[in-house]
């Protein structure tokens, strides 16, 4: 997922992607102990994703308070 898509995003579509990503992270977790894992490099996007989410819906809110 791009930057740029996640900025045209509102607070709640945010907020729903960002849960999505959460259950898959822990369904990823899962098969990684259990040695069904078959795509290794999805953790790593998942995790990059759930950041970038993070940071961009941070820097909304702090923009909304400023104005």
């Amino acid at each position: 997922m791009k930057a740029t898509d996640i900025r045209t995003m509102t607070a709640d579509q945010l907020d729903d992607e960002l849960a999505k990503l959460k259950k898959e992270q822990f369904n990823l977790r899962f098969q990684k102990a259990t040695g069904q894992l078959e795509n290794t490099v999805r953790v790593r996007q998942v995790r990059r994703d759930i950041a970038r989410i993070k940071t961009i819906a941070s820097q909304k809110q702090a923009s909304a308070s400023k104005a």
